[in-house]
């Protein structure tokens, strides 16, 4: 199984990105896929999931500014981001797995294949 995450970059505050995640190897459609991140100093974080039956689940920080998405077809899932502040500046991981929930997202340990991450830059 292989993860591939792009779409990450610099963007000034405010702005938008969206990444995606192409999934080889496996069908989407019975698993879940989340979006991580993991800022310099802090932990990684869950920040949105997708479950196998579509529903979605974001970290308070990212709700209303966030959206995921997966596309069965083309065997992706996307993080739109909107709004973007400094503070999302980190490496977004996307990985695939069984949704464990926290919080109001999801937490890592559900996860079985890790793709490598996309940098994500806000910043004036």
């Amino acid at each position: 199984v292989q993860l591939q995450a792009s779409g990450g970059g610099l963007v000034q505050p405010g702005g938008s990105l969206r990444l995606s995640c192409a999934v080889s190897a496996f069908t989407l459609d019975y698993y879940a896929i989340g979006w991580f991140r993991q800022a310099p100093g802090k932990e990684r974080e869950g920040v949105s999931c997708i479950s196998s039956s579509d529903n979605t689940y974001y970290a308070d920080s990212v709700k209303g500014r966030f959206t995921i998405s997966r596309d069965n077809a083309k065997n992706t899932v996307y993080l739109q981001m909107n709004s973007l502040k400094p503070e999302d500046t980190a490496i977004y991981y996307c990985a695939l797995g069984v949704f464990v929930p926290y919080g109001s997202s999801c937490h890592d340990s559900g996860m079985d294949y890790w793709g490598k991450g996309t940098l994500v830059t806000v910043s004036s």
